[in-house]
């Protein structure tokens, strides 16, 4: 196997979607499934970013780009490396998608959708997060749909946690060994 078959083939994943979809808990069991490290996209905000959303201050696009660039280094890193890895990541727009891809061009997108009252439900039951109920319809209008031509899977979240790794598994599988053909 060639040097690049063997990178498209190392799982470099963004597991995205609006905050209380289960990025990080979707994202840690899938990580768990795959046999890879797990990083959570929130841990890669600067402490000035951390403190605007804590304020319950949506972040500006000048806000996001060096952490989206950092998001891109950690995933393209782990290809690099043979390691591989799954971050949690919202990328709610298509130019933050694109800027993750012109850093970590293998990288596989996971969209985990689900209905705004099941969001804002999952939202007000955690205690330990810094973005406040009352930003979610702010994510859900920032939100720009998945293009056909974007490397990505979509997976609702009316399911177990375990129906949603094992649906984006076999299709984030099916989409490696697509490219590696």
């Amino acid at each position: 196997m060639s040097s690049s078959t063997a990178q498209t083939r190392t799982p470099q994943i963004v597991v995205m979607g609006v905050s209380g979809s289960g990025k990080s808990t979707v994202g840690s069991a899938l990580a768990a499934a795959m046999g890879v490290p797990f990083i959570d996209g929130d841990s890669l905000h600067s402490p000035s970013n951390i403190a605007t959303m804590a304020a319950g201050i949506p972040l500006t696009d000048e806000d996001r780009w060096p952490w989206l660039a950092e998001v891109g280094r950690v995933l393209h890193d782990s290809g690099q490396s043979g390691t591989g890895a799954v971050v949690a990541c919202s990328a709610l727009r298509r130019s933050y998608r694109d800027a993750i891809l012109a850093v970590a061009p293998d990288a596989i997108f996971v969209h985990l959708t689900g209905d705004r009252d099941v969001l804002a439900q999952r939202m007000s039951g955690r205690s330990d997060h810094f973005m406040p109920t009352t930003l979610l319809d702010s994510q859900i209008d920032t939100l720009e749909p998945l293009a056909a031509d974007e490397p990505a899977v979509q997976v609702d979240i009316d399911q177990s946690v375990a129906g949603i790794v094992e649906n984006a598994r076999r299709q984030i599988t099916r989409a490696l060994d697509a490219r590696a053909r």
